[in-house]
């Protein structure tokens, strides 16, 4: 299959919200829509019980029921190759979600209906619109008790300064959501469950707004809907999928990520309107260039690094996002910041720390790389060279502690898991200027990572460590 066929297959995306708002949950659904799972896991934390959610895998994500690290995984949807980002919602992993939202062509903002627009999603919003990106937003968890649908779209205009406009509509938000009406085809959506908890896809069945199909499945809501979509047809945004592209409209998609109620149409919405792989701009000496993603041969960027996804193997992957060119296992390419050439044998596909070796990848997907530290965030690969492949944001970090092992004669382990962790990009390890053998500080954005950075350092690597917060910030 030609080059520019597979390109307009790929569908490369990012999905950001607020902590709780339904973003992994959603991640899920797309999962089992894609037909990868056969039943949903939904995030929870430890004692609500229940199923762990395919991307999150590391044990602490799977113990408190939050997204630490962001995931990256490749699965067909209908005709479409999705490549999804999930990304954790707390604003201590903002640099990973940054740099992760650099590997996106397009966003999916979640929002929480009875929420709104949160502090955490007005701060990645504003990371898409300056980077260009395209935002779908889906407004989450209309199941329940939540505040009305145009004021929602109301506050999203406010808040974030884009044009919304509704591609479908509730049938009311709270207990008895059961029904969307698709204001492009002027059809009701009728859904109903077919599993606890929303483990298997839901039942979707289409009527004439007109019928009397939908009177009856709507009965007393009828005329609030009705004056509804008359509101929105008269005072609402238009929408086109340029504009759109432009980054100038969001289409509004309702529905219950928990339910799967609306589920199915947003995705197939975000298929048909987010934009395949496209040109990116790069540095050279003296200027900029675009690089295409089919006349340029093979490149690519290292976005992430993740140490232990597999707990047997105990080794460290850099994740690529392919820009340009036909990647193919084994290839020999071009290291821009070593200024050698290297072998890209052993790449991975990922759904969350399930490997698959990849023969061939194309712009837009992304691909795991083992990496015996000779990757590093940031890194340009390419077959012909001479440019570098846009930096990567980074943070000052805010916080520093001194970090030992409890048990001295664990030391090497100690060593060998710190930088690992640190090659990660989100705590950084420094030492003293007049001991550079001594104990290392550690640095990082926010508190949860010297968290995160003690729970893996025990349970990845079996060093108990004694951290010190030092006074400084």
């Amino acid at each position: 299959m030609s080059l520019t066929t597979e390109i307009a297959k790929r569908r490369t995306f990012a999905i950001i919200s607020h902590p709780d708002a339904g973003k992994t949950t959603l991640t899920e659904k797309l999962l089992l829509y894609s037909g990868l799972l056969r039943t949903a896991g939904i995030v929870k934390n430890r004692k609500a019980g229940g199923k762990n959610a395919t991307s999150d895998w590391m044990g602490m994500e799977q113990e408190r029921g939050i997204s630490i690290t962001s995931s990256a995984m490749q699965f067909r949807y209908g005709e479409a190759v999705i490549n999804v980002l999930d990304t954790p919602g707390h604003q201590d992993f903002s640099e990973d979600t940054y740099r992760t939202l650099t590997a996106a062509d397009c966003a999916i903002m979640v929002i929480d209906a009875a929420k709104g627009v949160e502090t955490q999603t007005r701060k990645l919003f504003e990371v898409c619109r300056l980077r260009g990106i395209p935002v779908l937003t889906f407004i989450n968890k209309c199941d329940l008790p939540g505040r009305d649908p145009v004021e929602l779209m109301a506050e999203v205009e406010d808040v974030l300064g884009i044009q919304a406009s509704a591609l479908n509509y509730p049938s009311e938000i709270g207990r008895g959501f059961d029904s969307l009406v698709d204001r492009r085809t002027n059809e009701l959506l009728h859904f109903v469950r077919t599993a606890t908890g929303g483990a298997k896809p839901a039942d979707m069945t289409r009527h004439p707004i007109a019928s009397d199909a939908a009177k009856a499945i709507l009965g007393e809501r009828l005329d609030s809907v009705t004056d509804a979509l008359e509101l929105l047809r008269e005072a609402g945004n238009p929408f086109d999928v340029d504009t759109f592209r432009r980054g100038k409209v969001t289409p509004v998609f309702f529905g219950s990520a928990f339910t799967n109620f609306g589920v199915q149409p947003f995705f197939d919405g975000f298929v048909e309107l987010a934009p395949p792989p496209g040109p990116r701009l790069a540095d050279i000496p003296g200027g900029e260039i675009f690089i295409d993603p089919i006349e340029t041969p093979f490149s690519a960027y290292v976005f992430k690094i993740q140490a232990n996804m597999n707990p047997k193997h105990r080794d460290s992957l850099a994740f690529i996002r392919v820009v340009s060119g036909r990647f193919e296992r084994d290839l020999v390419v071009k290291h821009h910041r070593l200024g050698k050439d290297i072998r890209l044998s052993r790449p991975n596909t990922m759904i969350a720390n399930s490997r698959e070796t990849v023969d061939e990848a194309y712009p837009g997907d992304i691909v795991g790389l083992l990496n015996p530290g000779s990757f590093a965030i940031g890194d340009t690969i390419s077959l012909k060279g001479g440019f570098e492949h846009k930096p990567l944001p980074q943070f000052q970090p805010e916080l520093f502690a001194r970090i030992q092992p409890k048990d001295l004669t664990k030391r090497k382990a100690f060593d060998k898991g710190l930088a690992q962790l640190t090659a990660e990009g989100a705590v950084q390890q420094l030492r003293p200027w007049d001991n550079p053998q001594g104990d290392p500080f550690i640095a990082a954005v926010g508190r949860l990572q010297f968290e995160v950075m003690q729970y893996r350092l025990n349970d990845e690597y079996g060093v108990d460590t004694h951290l010190t917060p030092l006074p400084y910030e």
